[in-house]
């Protein structure tokens, strides 16, 4: 029974069982079967080898003496009633049992008293006997023939190292063109004339110019590298090799540099085509730097695809393309002028370009008439193409799940908040918790709402998502510059919250840890990379240097340093306290809100606070 009494009625499991029929298994089955079977015929050998056994000539008095009841005879083995006993004897191989008897004065007369059976071994006991000689022999032969298949085929794949595991788009290869790309629109510019070389070869060679050898395609991940290169190749219809460059290294020394020479020679005789090498800082570093195990093969590998760009011969139409997001660590040999010619850059996509990308992932898609493009493109700052078609495929997903029939608003900003925060999370809380996150977000809001250079707040909820147990969400505008007082006025939001906590409860949280370490990195960047401290427009980055690097500050710049980061953030956490010192009862009420509704959006904060009031912060 179950705890709502009501009984389930369950059917039962119906177990399937599945047999590989694999040449394999059924060698194995096989051999495990005849195997079984002479184990078998050894016991029942046995234990007629173990019954009562006499000597011929006993069997013949036995006869004599009228004692024997029937003869059964099976090759040589006789088998000999006695009243209720049996016993057994063996005979000559190829002796006659009657001439026997004969010989030893039986008469017909007294033979006939004895029944006497012979069973015919010419048939299925004869085969038997030939297949017990000859099944042994089959086997071994048949196991020895396994093991050296086996060691072929380990050979084979030694000897396989070497070769290139690229994959090949082909003509075949459901073709990605231009068209499928978005948000790009300069770097499809620059592509547009390699396309055009691999078409129209003859064109550039009449008027002189040298053949393009490489393109390097720089920007961070889910910009599309990898898209471009492909669609690439299908507007030229050429072949189209792609491999990682991970795929080239092995612990074998030389594998990676006999697996450049494989697939240059595989794409030489496809040509015109193009290779496509992703995330080539793999192989491409920087040489004569590294101590780490597998150096060697690295620098080995990245010296034959030198020497193979190198080696272009004029009329070859072969372009190799690359793709990265860290070009600051590639050998300088690999990317000058003659190898990787071109460096096509992709960034994270404009408003126009997000526009552009959600209209190709839109397709096939149902969407609710009250879908604004214009408010979804402006929303997404910061979203890379990638983010975008997995916000869609997100806001697909939750649309089916709640059984609506096409794709609303709520639900693509639903799945913008997934991408960036993570899903949503009801954790169990108390009202102290609850209180202190609403406090906490309450002030990140304020804060930022009467900053005059922020963004304006576009969410706030109390709602868990992520690792976070809250979250404050602005409305984001695309600046191309960021000035000193806008970074300080970040900083200032980022440190709101503690300034509430500490305001209200007189207490301070671990719920701040991440917004002062980003307030911290903030910070850290105006004083180190962008000169915005006293310390004057010098490059003070000293964090990220490799280990192999001396830091480029001394011991007394570096203290400097800490006492110019601890003075922006000190300034800016006083700008917090003193706002919201200002707007204590405000403050007040935006918890009690948060509190009651959980989640407050951009119209229900401008109607609950009214208009913006700007408070110049305190300057640095």
């Amino acid at each position: 029974m179950s705890t709502n009494g009501k009984k389930h009625n369950k059917k039962p499991k119906i177990l399937k069982f599945k047999i590989n029929t694999s040449w394999k298994n059924i060698f194995l089955y096989g051999f495990l079967i005849l195997f079984m079977t002479f184990i078998f015929m050894g016991i029942n050998q046995q234990s007629f080898d173990q019954t009562k056994t006499v000597p011929i000539s006993q069997v013949i008095s036995d006869v004599k003496a009228g004692r024997v009841s029937e003869i059964e005879i099976t090759d040589n083995k006789l088998a000999v009633k006695k009243g209720d006993e049996t016993i057994h004897a063996f005979k000559e191989s190829g002796a006659n049992v009657y001439q026997m008897f004969r010989d030893a004065g039986i008469s017909d007369k007294d033979l006939d008293k004895t029944k006497i059976v012979v069973n015919d071994q010419t048939g299925v006991g004869s085969w038997l006997i030939v297949l017990s000689n000859i099944l042994p022999i089959l086997l071994m032969v048949a196991f020895f023939y396994f093991i050296f298949r086996q060691a072929r085929g380990a050979q084979e794949n030694i000897f396989s190292f070497g070769r290139s595991r690229a994959k090949l788009f082909s003509k075949d290869t459901p073709r990605i063109g231009f068209a499928d790309v978005a948000g790009v629109d300069e770097a499809k510019q620059e592509l547009t004339e390699i396309v055009d070389f691999l078409k129209n070869p003859q064109k550039y060679k009449a008027v002189g110019a040298r053949t393009p050898k490489g393109v390097l395609m720089v920007g961070p991940s889910g910009t599309g590298k990898t898209l471009l290169a492909r669609a690439t190749a299908g507007e030229a219809s050429v072949p189209f090799f792609s491999m990682a460059g991970s795929e080239f290294m092995e612990m074998l020394v030389g594998v990676g540099a006999s697996r450049v020479r494989d697939l240059f020679d595989t794409a030489k005789k496809a040509q015109p085509a193009i290779i496509f090498i992703d995330e080539i800082d793999a192989i491409g570093r920087q040489r004569g730097i590294g101590v780490m195990a597998g150096h060697d093969e690295r620098e080995q590998t990245l010296n034959q695809i030198l020497v193979e760009m190198d080696g272009f011969a004029p009329t070859e139409q072969l372009v190799v393309i690359a793709a990265t997001n860290r070009p600051d660590v590639l050998d300088p040999a690999l990317i000058r002028p003659g190898r990787f010619d071109r460096r096509v850059i992709l960034d994270m996509p404009d408003i126009v370009g997000r526009k552009s990308i959600l209209a190709i992932h839109a397709k096939g898609k149902p969407f609710a008439k009250d879908v604004d493009w214009e408010k979804v493109a402006k929303r997404t700052v910061g979203f890379s193409g990638a983010d975008l078609e997995n916000m869609l495929n997100e806001s697909a997903i939750l649309t089916a799940r709640l059984n609506k029939q096409a794709i609303d608003m709520k639900d693509i900003e639903e799945a913008a908040t997934k991408v960036k925060l993570g899903p949503e999370k009801r954790r169990l809380q108390s009202d102290e918790d609850r209180k202190m996150t609403a406090y906490h977000e309450a002030g990140h809001a304020l804060v930022s709402w009467h900053m005059p250079n922020m963004d304006p707040v576009h969410r706030i909820s109390i709602v868990s998502r992520g690792v976070s147990l809250g979250h404050t969400m602005m409305e984001p505008t695309e600046h191309v510059h960021e000035t000193k007082t806008r970074l300080l006025e970040q900083i200032s939001v980022m440190l709101g919250g503690r300034a509430a906590e500490s305001l209200v409860f007189e207490e301070m949280t671990t719920g701040a840890s991440d917004d002062i370490a980003k307030a911290t990195e903030v910070a850290r960047t105006m004083v180190t990379e962008y000169g915005m401290s006293k310390l004057g427009p010098m490059n003070l980055d000293g964090e990220r240097k490799r280990f192999y690097e001396q830091a480029n500050v001394s011991p007394d710049m570096a203290a400097k340093i800490d006492e110019e980061v601890r003075k922006i953030t000190d300034v800016a956490y006083k700008t917090a306290t003193t706002i919201l010192v200002k707007l204590r009862v405000k403050l007040d009420l935006l918890a009690e809100e948060l509190l009651k509704k959980e989640t407050i959006e951009a119209e229900s904060f401008i109607d609950l606070l009214g208009p913006k009031k700007a408070i110049v912060p305190v300057k640095s």
